[in-house]
């Protein structure tokens, strides 16, 4: 399981604070430094990356990933496959519509890409503006359109609720535009205040305010109406599938599943002898740095919690009650915040999906 961050951008959007420069006009060389620190981290960590794990995943993401020339993915795949030649069950890009060409959506199939996540975000022109995307309503159409002429089976699109200025009305036109291109997957995020956004800055400022809860959770019960009746399956909080297409590779950190994380910026999961550990590398174009930090028994507990109540398969019951404590576990039930799921191989409780909006105050009570 690994994922590569690429840090570039063409322009940075309102809410963002992921790691990434500007690519301009002459940014060749910050390509070529970026490019050459990457295959020297691919090569020093190659007994990592060559270890059999538990989901055989490849996610390339950003930034902008597709803001890098086609040669240069190229070489960031071969290096990947030189050392994993039997490739990748899932393997994602996330792109930009913008960059979304006929002939970059073939090249992306050539390259062995089989699953594409396109940060679409909204079908209203004027939200679009206010995120400083670049795309606007009727490019993203066209971009999702140039990926299925390519060949690609397997779309995932992000959207962006919980904008104060995003009326249940346009946000219903949203969603079911969004269905009417059918994808296999969607990804829906209640936008928030992230440090070091420009959205951050504004709010700093006095110059924003977020969105009414009330709103929101209104905005979030549109999208699980919808997205049910259209036949996807709701099966984590932020995430929904067409049954099958669910993401192999989120779902794994779901799972707390160890990854290699390469790239400027991005985080690693590894569990060796029983002993887990965090690592991150540090945010710089070139000769960056890994850090990390070993998880405490109460890091442990507090991530199986958060992380195992995300999805609609839930956690074992038994499994639960030793974490958090049968009396915690029994009295959420009694409140409707918690319910055993029917029909499972085995025992287990989750949060129930009128509760998703609420989860993480139900997960606080449990950690």
């Amino acid at each position: 399981m690994i994922y590569v961050h690429v840090p570039f951008c063409r322009s940075f959007c309102t809410y963002c604070a992921f790691y990434s420069e500007i690519a301009g006009r002459d940014c060749g060389k910050a390509y070529d430094g970026y490019l050459d620190s990457l295959l020297g981290e691919i090569g020093s960590r190659k007994e990592e990356i060559s270890s059999p794990t538990e989901v055989d995943t490849l996610y390339i993401g950003g930034g902008t990933p597709s803001v890098l020339p086609l040669s240069v993915l190229g070489r960031i795949i071969g290096a990947l496959k030189d050392i994993r030649p039997q490739g990748f069950s899932e393997f994602t890009v996330e792109v930009n519509p913008d960059d979304v060409t006929p002939s970059f959506a073939s090249g992306l199939r050539d390259l062995g890409v089989n699953r594409v996540s396109v940060g679409i975000q909204s079908f209203d022109d004027g939200i679009l503006r206010w995120m400083n995307r670049r795309h606007d309503s009727a490019g993203a159409a066209e971009a999702f359109r140039n990926l299925r002429d390519a060949g690609f089976g397997n779309i995932s699109i992000d959207l962006i609720f919980g904008i104060p200025q995003l009326t249940e009305t346009v946000w219903t036109e949203t969603v079911r535009k969004a269905l009417e291109l059918r994808p296999e997957h969607i990804s829906a995020y209640q936008l928030g205040v992230d440090e070091g956004s420009a959205l951050a800055d504004l709010a700093a400022e006095g110059k924003w305010k977020d969105a009414p809860e009330e709103n929101c959770h209104a905005q979030y019960d549109i999208l699980c109406r919808e997205l049910s009746l259209a036949g996807y399956r709701h099966y984590e909080i932020s995430n929904f599938a067409l049954p099958g297409f669910e993401a192999v590779h989120n779902g794994a950190y779901w799972g707390r599943i160890p990854y290699v994380g390469l790239g400027p910026g991005a985080h690693s999961f590894r569990r060796v002898d029983g002993t887990e550990t965090r690592l991150w590398n540090s945010e710089e174009l070139k000769d960056w740095k890994q850090e990390g930090e070993i998880l405490s028994p109460e890091d442990i507990r507090t991530e199986r919690i958060m992380l195992g109540l995300r999805t609609d398969r839930g956690m074992e019951a038994a499994e639960l009650e030793s974490l958090a404590g049968k009396e915690a576990v029994d009295a959420l039930k009694e409140e409707g915040a918690l319910t055993d799921i029917p029909d499972s191989s085995s025992e287990r409780i989750r949060i129930p999906e009128d509760r998703f909006f609420v989860s993480d105050e139900i997960i606080r009570e449990l950690i």
